[in-house]
Protein backbone atom coordinates (compact mmCIF):
# COMPACT_ATOMS: atom_id res chain seq x y z
CA UNK A 1 0.00 0.00 0.00
CA UNK A 2 1.01 3.29 -0.69
CA UNK A 3 -0.16 6.64 0.44
CA UNK A 4 1.16 10.24 -0.57
CA UNK A 5 -0.50 13.86 0.62
CA UNK A 6 -1.74 16.29 -2.34
CA UNK A 7 -2.07 19.95 -2.57
CA UNK A 8 -5.73 20.33 -3.15
CA UNK A 9 -7.45 24.07 -3.29
CA UNK A 10 -9.26 23.06 0.23
CA UNK A 11 -5.38 21.88 1.90
CA UNK A 12 -4.12 18.51 2.09
CA UNK A 13 -5.87 15.00 0.86
CA UNK A 14 -3.93 12.16 1.48
CA UNK A 15 -4.78 9.31 -1.23
CA UNK A 16 -4.14 5.67 -0.84
CA UNK A 17 -3.43 3.16 -3.69
CA UNK A 18 -2.79 -1.14 -3.84
CA UNK A 19 -1.28 -0.38 -6.42
CA UNK A 20 -3.58 -1.30 -8.97
CA UNK A 21 -6.20 0.90 -7.74
CA UNK A 22 -7.37 3.97 -5.81
CA UNK A 23 -8.46 3.08 -1.79
CA UNK A 24 -8.68 5.81 0.21
CA UNK A 25 -9.04 9.16 -0.39
CA UNK A 26 -8.71 11.21 3.76
CA UNK A 27 -8.68 14.89 4.39
CA UNK A 28 -5.06 16.03 5.74
CA UNK A 29 -1.59 14.96 5.43
CA UNK A 30 -1.94 11.33 7.09
CA UNK A 31 0.29 8.76 7.93
CA UNK A 32 -1.11 5.67 6.63
CA UNK A 33 0.01 2.19 6.82
CA UNK A 34 2.29 0.88 4.20
CA UNK A 35 4.98 3.19 2.11
CA UNK A 36 4.82 6.41 2.38
CA UNK A 37 5.45 7.11 -1.62
CA UNK A 38 3.24 8.78 -4.34
CA UNK A 39 2.58 5.79 -7.21
CA UNK A 40 0.84 6.54 -11.00
CA UNK A 41 -2.61 5.85 -9.20
CA UNK A 42 -2.01 8.31 -6.82
CA UNK A 43 -0.75 10.69 -8.88
CA UNK A 44 -3.77 10.10 -11.88
CA UNK A 45 -6.28 10.60 -8.90
CA UNK A 46 -4.30 13.91 -7.33
CA UNK A 47 -4.37 15.19 -11.47
CA UNK A 48 -7.82 13.84 -11.96
CA UNK A 49 -9.01 16.24 -8.55
CA UNK A 50 -6.95 19.35 -9.62
CA UNK A 51 -8.88 18.84 -13.01
CA UNK A 52 -12.05 18.18 -10.92
CA UNK A 53 -11.39 21.78 -9.06
CA UNK A 54 -10.84 23.84 -12.05
CA UNK A 55 -14.09 22.59 -13.58
CA UNK A 56 -12.49 20.42 -16.47
CA UNK A 57 -13.31 16.94 -15.05
CA UNK A 58 -16.65 15.82 -14.51
CA UNK A 59 -16.23 12.04 -13.86
CA UNK A 60 -13.18 10.42 -12.38
CA UNK A 61 -11.43 7.18 -14.14
CA UNK A 62 -8.97 6.47 -12.17
CA UNK A 63 -9.44 2.86 -10.85
CA UNK A 64 -11.23 2.36 -7.28
CA UNK A 65 -11.08 -0.33 -4.53
CA UNK A 66 -12.47 0.66 -1.64
CA UNK A 67 -12.92 -1.67 1.30
CA UNK A 68 -16.34 -2.21 2.36
CA UNK A 69 -19.36 -4.50 2.69
CA UNK A 70 -21.06 -6.04 -0.18
CA UNK A 71 -23.55 -3.64 0.66
CA UNK A 72 -21.29 -1.01 0.79
CA UNK A 73 -19.96 -1.51 -2.26
CA UNK A 74 -23.12 -1.65 -3.88
CA UNK A 75 -24.11 2.04 -2.53
CA UNK A 76 -20.95 3.32 -3.60
CA UNK A 77 -21.26 2.14 -6.62
CA UNK A 78 -24.59 3.37 -7.43
CA UNK A 79 -22.97 6.68 -6.29
CA UNK A 80 -20.94 6.84 -9.57
CA UNK A 81 -23.82 7.08 -11.47
CA UNK A 82 -25.33 10.17 -10.16
CA UNK A 83 -24.86 12.53 -12.56
CA UNK A 84 -22.42 15.89 -12.46
CA UNK A 85 -23.99 18.66 -10.68
CA UNK A 86 -27.43 16.79 -9.91
CA UNK A 87 -28.06 15.27 -6.58
CA UNK A 88 -30.68 12.11 -5.34
CA UNK A 89 -31.89 11.63 -1.68
CA UNK A 90 -30.94 8.44 0.21
CA UNK A 91 -34.16 6.94 -0.89
CA UNK A 92 -33.60 7.46 -3.72
CA UNK A 93 -30.27 5.58 -3.79
CA UNK A 94 -31.91 3.06 -2.09
CA UNK A 95 -34.11 2.36 -4.78
CA UNK A 96 -31.99 2.62 -7.32
CA UNK A 97 -29.97 -0.20 -5.82
CA UNK A 98 -33.53 -2.62 -5.66
CA UNK A 99 -33.90 -1.78 -2.01
CA UNK A 100 -36.45 0.71 -1.23
CA UNK A 101 -36.54 0.28 2.64
CA UNK A 102 -32.75 0.94 3.18
CA UNK A 103 -32.47 4.79 3.19
CA UNK A 104 -30.79 4.79 6.70
CA UNK A 105 -28.42 2.17 5.59
CA UNK A 106 -27.48 3.54 2.33
CA UNK A 107 -27.02 7.17 4.88
CA UNK A 108 -24.29 4.73 6.80
CA UNK A 109 -22.61 3.41 3.69
CA UNK A 110 -22.54 7.16 2.29
CA UNK A 111 -20.93 7.98 5.61
CA UNK A 112 -18.40 5.52 5.44
CA UNK A 113 -17.20 6.28 1.89
CA UNK A 114 -13.32 5.75 2.11
CA UNK A 115 -13.15 7.74 -1.22
CA UNK A 116 -15.10 10.78 -1.07
CA UNK A 117 -15.66 13.30 -3.50
CA UNK A 118 -13.95 10.53 -6.54
CA UNK A 119 -17.05 8.32 -4.90
CA UNK A 120 -19.32 11.61 -5.23
CA UNK A 121 -20.92 10.53 -1.47
CA UNK A 122 -21.30 14.44 -2.00
CA UNK A 123 -24.29 14.17 -4.31
CA UNK A 124 -26.67 12.51 -1.81
CA UNK A 125 -29.01 14.39 0.34
CA UNK A 126 -31.78 14.08 3.18
CA UNK A 127 -35.18 14.32 1.69
CA UNK A 128 -36.11 16.35 4.33
CA UNK A 129 -34.13 19.32 2.75
CA UNK A 130 -30.32 20.42 4.04
CA UNK A 131 -26.80 18.77 3.27
CA UNK A 132 -26.56 15.77 5.44
CA UNK A 133 -23.53 14.73 6.38
CA UNK A 134 -19.96 14.70 4.29
CA UNK A 135 -16.42 13.72 5.71
CA UNK A 136 -14.83 16.85 5.01
CA UNK A 137 -17.63 19.21 6.50
CA UNK A 138 -21.15 20.42 5.70
CA UNK A 139 -18.98 23.67 3.90
CA UNK A 140 -17.06 21.61 1.58
CA UNK A 141 -19.97 19.43 0.54
CA UNK A 142 -22.13 23.02 -0.40
CA UNK A 143 -18.96 23.62 -2.47
CA UNK A 144 -18.70 20.88 -4.07
CA UNK A 145 -22.54 20.59 -5.12
CA UNK A 146 -22.14 24.46 -6.13
CA UNK A 147 -18.94 23.94 -7.76
CA UNK A 148 -20.81 21.07 -9.92
CA UNK A 149 -24.13 23.36 -10.39
CA UNK A 150 -21.99 26.02 -11.52
CA UNK A 151 -20.19 24.23 -14.17
CA UNK A 152 -22.93 21.86 -15.29
CA UNK A 153 -25.11 25.03 -16.81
Amino acid sequence: MNHFAYNTPFGKVTLASDGRALTMLVPGDRMLAGDRAPNAITNAAATQLQEYFAGQRRMFDVPLNPAGTPFQREVWHALEFIPYGQTRTYAQVAESIGRPTAARAVGSANNANPIPIIIPCHRVVPASGGMGGYAFGEKMKRFLLELERSHSL
